[in-house]
């Protein structure tokens, strides 16, 4: 019998299943579980003490009851340096994990299993990308990231023989952390942001299929389309327009948004601004945020770095306070190339035939070959066939045109910004944000709201959702939207400004956006809360955050009733159905039978809509993106969508396959079948698929409020699939006295399953609390609950 720690995690983590580890070693499930707990216990490395590190000054590391470090340093440097000591503390596997994804190495520990995620980031060219990065950045922006792997690299020194459980699951250890890692994690969020080829490739599909311009309009129709983030007035007024082509079409990865808002000090209930801001990302059992405070020489800010990189994202400091979503401006374009058999390897481009560029990458695979990868690259990018939806895989070949690839700073424009002092200097920081295109409301302590979208939009000549011919010199991005006439907003006579990945600026904005927005529900709606009432407070706004009302279900609920109403002969269970719809609140609460009701029929009802002009193949595809069309064709059918008669046979038929759904999965009892019972919050470790890892990793599994297109994000379209959402929120007071932030974040602020700190904030985050950062310093060595000194 094999006993050893080293072998019972190792069988674990090669996928064996608990049963079979507990024959082989010869241990009962409990006792395994046991030596987990202690194992994973073990790793956790110590918070309190002194520890001679090789800092660069002595660093005061005080960790609140979250686990949340406050670092204190004399100097910027060294407080970076602290920043990544106390990061690799709580993440470091998962750092490893990001970097790996982002440089195209992680089937070196995962195997085959990941192959797909390591082609993707080769193709693209991340770590290429990350390179050309780091031989430009500004030798300022380099000492920190320089300090900052320092820290990390000093953290791991500390802890060599009891690394995160992880790595003794796959039996590796890490290499050091260096700034390149740092700019490859940065990139590859990046790419996260602004990819999203089947934005592109989805109408391209549907353009070839319809063959009808009129039901490819149909197809591209928004929801809620016509609210836009910046308000008429805050810009000159186009004589045209230019944007030719609805900005709809739904985004399959509909729930990976962002909520932002604020308020000026004349609609506060404390005479100061208000700031909130909850970015919606993929649940886990350790989200990809880290909550920190930091205070050195001249930054001194609180909020959250994206893991890896060392920038306070979103948050506040003593003057400022700040808040993103994703604009969803397009970044990229898929272009059609054309090829000739007489001119081997080559692609055409202003009528002449230039030859293809090659690179060959070798991907090393963990207990295999290595696999090799040739990208074939045109003079638009890189041939990207293979990483589009399986639909979409035999239009090309098809090439990508990705403004991430060109030399961008956002590290820099970061730390600038955290520095800010007004909305001013805020603003003025943004100006070299490039990529991805942000949305970022703003607030300080004078007084003074702003919106402003930052990154570089390409301007277009003529654009379409679909392909543009690559061989068409007028197709190139010909110039770049001017920052100083980007859409933005000062002090708006409103009081309130807000995004919400809707539309950036109404159709007769100067320049074209060629925007991929998302619904614009959820911004409708918070217009709806900021116009409801004069003044707000924090609870007001933590209220705002936990709004479930789905303006979606507004909208369709009665015309869907229409067509319930008076069936012939339908059965009981139908009629109690749509009773228990008509009751309903329109609400996304847990307790809600309609809300289940609601939104597995508007699933089917996406199928439907996709099944009527698409073939079974494509179905499952243009169902994900077909939700403002769907939306629609409930109250009619103006373009001929469905066939004469079949729309409402089919909106019945819907209906009546959920109930019958409903009933097999969760009874008879149409009042038993809440959303509760279907919307769960999944907290699962990236290992969680391999063998019973998941088992022993993963949390989560509670009911939750909200959906997809609602305030209160918890949704992906199918929106009973909740592993998409608002993971983490901020408000900011500013006129908070001693200065600090209400915040909260699904998971936990440590990855390692041992610690205390691992899923401990899902409670408060299921009940809509928020912990409060202190940036007052007596307060927080008062209130500590370790603390460690670095020298």
């Amino acid at each position: 019998m094999e006993r050893s720690p080293a072998d019972f995690l190792r069988r674990l983590g090669s996928g064996e299943s608990i049963e079979a580890v507990c024959a082989r070693t010869g241990m009962t499930a409990a006792e395994l579980r046991a030596r987990w707990t202690a194992e994973a216990a073990g790793r956790v490395p110590p918070m309190e003490g002194s520890l001679r590190v090789g800092a660069p000054g002595r660093i005061d590391i005080r960790r609140d009851r979250w686990g949340i470090p406050h670092i204190f340093a004399d100097t910027d440097t060294a407080a970076f340096f602290g920043l990544g000591f106390a990061m690799a503390q709580d993440r470091l596997w998962q750092m490893d994990y990001l970097r790996r994804r982002a440089l195209g190495r992680l089937a070196e520990i995962l195997g085959r299993d990941g192959l797909p995620l390591d082609v993707v980031a080769r193709t693209v060219g991340l770590h290429r990308i990350a390179r050309g990065h780091l031989e430009r950045l500004p030798a300022a922006t380099a000492r920190v990231l320089e300090q900052f792997s320092a820290g990390v690299n000093a953290s791991v020194a500390q802890r060599a023989e009891r690394l995160p459980i992880e790595f003794a699951l796959l039996e590796y250890a890490p290499d050091p952390w260096t700034p390149l890692d740092s700019l490859a994690v940065m990139a590859e969020f990046r790419w996260y942001l602004t990819g999203r080829l089947p934005v592109i490739a989805i109408p391209e599909l549907a353009k070839r299929t319809l063959n009808d311009p009129g039901l490819y309009r149909a197809f591209l129709t928004p929801e809620a389309g016509d609210e836009a983030i910046v308000r008429p007035g805050a810009y000159p007024a186009a004589r045209g327009r230019p944007e030719p082509v609805a900005g709809g079409a739904g985004d399959p990865e509909e729930g990976a948004g962002s909520n932002n808002w604020a308020v000026a000090g004349g609609r506060s209930a404390t005479g100061r601004p208000l700031v909130a801001s909850d970015p919606h990302i993929a649940f886990g059992t350790t989200g990809c945020w880290y909550e920190l405070r930091l205070s050195g020489d001249a930054i001194n800010a609180a909020g959250i770095a994206y893991v890896g990189v060392p920038i306070v994202l979103m948050g506040r400091n003593e003057r400022v306070a700040w808040g993103i979503t994703n604009n969803i401006c397009s970044q990229r374009d898929l272009y059609q190339e054309q090829t000739d058999p007489r001119h081997p390897n080559c692609f055409l481009y202003d009528a002449e035939w230039e030859p293809a560029e090659d690179t060959t990458e070798t991907i090393a695979i963990k207990g295999e070959a290595p696999f090799g990868l040739t990208v074939r690259h045109s003079h638009n990018g890189p041939i990207v066939d293979h990483l589009l939806p399986e639909p979409a895989r035999h239009t090309g070949p098809v090439s990508l045109r990705w403004l991430g690839t060109d030399h961008s700073d956002e590290i820099t424009a970061g730390l600038t910004a955290a520095r800010a002092r007004s909305c001013r200097e805020f603003r003025e920081a943004l100006r070299e944000w490039r990529v991805p295109t942000l949305s970022f409301v703003f607030a300080d302590a004078d007084g003074h709201v702003g919106y402003q979208c930052a990154g570089r939009i390409p301007i277009r000549d003529d654009w379409d959702r679909a392909y543009r011919p690559g061989w068409d010199p007028r197709h190139q991005w010909t110039a770049f939207i001017p920052y100083d006439e980007m859409p933005a907003e000062s002090d708006p006579a409103a009081g309130w400004v807000r995004s919400a990945n809707n539309r950036t600026a109404p159709p007769d904005f100067p320049y074209p956006l060629s925007g991929t927005w998302n619904s614009g529900y959820r911004a409708l709606r918070i217009r709806q809360m900021l116009e409801a009432q004069e003044r707000f407070a924090i609870e007001d706004f933590a209220r705002m955050q936990q709004d479930t009302l789905s303006l979606r279900a507004v909208e369709c609920v009665p015309p869907l009733l229409a067509a319930l109403d008076g069936l012939p002969d339908a059965p009981v269970r139908v009629r109690r159905a749509a009773d228990a719809l008509r009751a309903w609140n329109r609400r996304m609460d847990v307790g809600e039978a309609g809300a289940a009701l609601f939104e597995l029929f508007f699933a089917r009802w996406c199928r439907a809509v996709a099944e009527a002009r698409f073939p079974p193949a494509m179905a499952d595809l243009m169902a994900g993106a077909d939700m403002g069309l769907a939306v629609a064709l409930l109250a009619g059918d103006p373009n001929g969508w469905f066939a004469p008669g079949r729309r409402d046979d089919a909106i019945v038929s819907a209906f009546r396959r959920t109930v019958e759904d409903l009933t097999a999965r969760l009874g008879p009892d149409v009042s038993a079948w809440t959303w509760g019972r279907v919307h769960t919050i999944p907290l699962r470790h990236s290992l969680s698929g391999r063998g019973d890892l998941g088992a022993l990793l993963d949390r989560g599994g509670d009911p939750v409020h909200g959906s997809g297109v609602t305030v209160c994000n918890t949704g992906y379209d199918p929106n009973y699939l909740a592993v998409i959402g608002a993971n983490y929120r901020l408000i900011a007071d500013l006129s908070a006295d001693p200065p600090g932030l209400y915040a909260v974040d699904a998971a936990g602020e440590s990855g390692e399953p041992g610690s205390p700190h691992y899923g401990d904030q899902l409670r408060e985050w299921l009940a809509g609390r928020h912990h409060f950062i202190a940036m007052d310093r007596a307060q927080v060595e008062r209130e500590a609950g370790a603390r460690l000194t670095l020298t």
